[in-house]
């Protein structure tokens, strides 16, 4: 059993029991939330924990959360599970203190995976002066052009309209991702907005 609570926020019971039994059965502590409503109520409670929350859901999002999370100077690290269709919004939710977004439908060795590297920052909450100096670095390496589709990405713009902003095609947007996500030696596109804005790169 981890010495750290995985606090899971989801309005739909299915989905809080199916995901509360699988990590209980990979030897997490796991306590269940009906709603973001009911989390806000109990946060100031909690003790090396770390919350999952989806991002859509009725009366308060997971953006919602966050921020009224981050109002209150409460720290929990935090992971957003999101719709393909949700990016946008989970840049917004980084943006509000999320750590990371995983989106539907996933295995269930990625919300694993984000979990554990969710339960780095009980330790270290913050990017180190090191770390922000090599992610700077690496940003010195990017192109005119790969800057701004990361200021893009950054703001949360799908390709289209990136495409659109740029009078470039979608295809051509897609490979100066690519060029970025290897540059920046990034893991995922969360763990891309995050270096992003630990360094405070970011849409002008």
């Amino acid at each position: 059993m981890t010495d750290f609570t995985v606090h899971i926020v989801d309005d739909e019971e299915a989905v809080r029991k199916s995901l509360a039994f699988m990590l209980t059965m990979n030897g997490f502590a796991v306590k269940i939330h009906q709603s973001a409503d009911a989390f806000r109520a109990f946060a100031p409670n909690v003790r090396d924990g770390i919350l999952v929350t989806d991002l859509r859901m009725p009366e308060m999002s997971g953006v919602d959360l966050l921020r009224n999370l981050g109002d209150r100077k409460i720290k929990i690290p935090s992971i957003v599970i999101t719709g393909h269709g949700d990016v946008p919004m989970a840049v917004e939710a980084m943006k509000a203190g999320a750590v990371d977004f995983i989106e539907k439908p996933f295995e269930d060795s990625v919300i694993i995976e984000a979990i554990e590297r969710a339960s780095e920052h009980l330790a270290v909450p913050e990017a180190d002066a090191e770390e922000v100096v090599d992610i700077q670095a690496r940003l010195q390496t990017l192109s005119g052009r790969e800057r701004q589709v990361l200021s893009a990405v950054v703001a949360g713009l799908p390709n289209k309209s990136i495409a659109y902003d740029l009078d470039i095609s979608p295809r051509t947007v897609e490979v100066h991702r690519a060029n970025v996500m290897t540059k920046m030696k990034a893991k995922s596109l969360a763990h891309l907005v995050r270096m992003a804005l630990a360094a405070g790169f970011g849409p002008p």
